[in-house]
């Protein structure tokens, strides 16, 4: 059974989603705050986090921070709930490495259809033979990219959205469009799940290659 942890201090909110993942069939993992939050993710090994940000004792940006720290956990999805959703916030929480951002009040349907999202990704990129290093956007311009051109399409091969990849970039979300027609028609394909299988094929290759001894 795939395994949700919620970090959330709001006790409602928390057994609210713990409700709601169990009536879908997922095991859900409770923590009222930051601390036991790290603690439960490294005691338990979940399938994928729901961390809200303003906590006691530790905020989820520092949870984020310290999950990706650790071997076990530092691939797993992770994604905030939080009524913090302005602009700033949203690119502080992606530019850490969060797999979504997701703006209470959210409705089940969108915590659901986000957290399938994730797993899904997830697995495809275990299936693909490893996990690509997306810490920087160069090795994509081997693919004949520009250098904005290749900062969209690593933050879309991560599964951001359209709008997502415009609040980390601070650009337009008709800017990223017409930059994702660019990059289409340069690797002459169809839409973004190509592009975004190229584009890992060309991580993992650099990965395998800086590996070589």
């Amino acid at each position: 059974m795939t395994k949700i942890l919620v970090i959330e201090d709001e006790q409602y909110t928390r057994e609210n989603l713990a409700t709601i993942l169990e009536m879908e069939g997922y095991q859900a993992v409770t923590a009222p705050d930051g601390e036991s939050g790290v603690a439960a993710a490294l005691r338990e090994s979940p399938d994928l986090i729901l961390c809200d940000v303003t906590m006691p004792k530790l905020d989820g940006y520092g949870v984020l921070a310290a999950l990706h720290k650790e071997s076990r956990t530092r691939s797993v999805p992770f994604i905030f709930l939080t009524a913090r959703g302005d602009r700033p916030d949203v690119r502080t929480g992606m530019n850490l490495g969060a797999d979504d951002y997701l703006t209470k009040p959210a409705s089940a349907e969108e915590v659901l259809a986000a957290i399938e999202s994730r797993l899904i990704r997830h697995q495809l990129l275990h299936k693909s033979g490893g996990v690509p290093d997306f810490s920087s956007p160069v090795p994509l311009e081997s693919l004949g990219l520009t250098p904005r051109e290749a900062e969209v399409l690593l933050w879309v091969t991560q599964g951001k959205l359209n709008a997502d990849v415009g609040t980390i970039l601070n650009i337009s979300e008709k800017t990223v469009k017409i930059h994702l027609g660019h990059i289409f028609e340069k690797l002459q394909v169809e839409n973004r799940t190509a592009a975004g299988l190229m584009a890992i094929e060309c991580l993992l290759r650099l990965r395998h290659t800086n590996a070589s001894p």
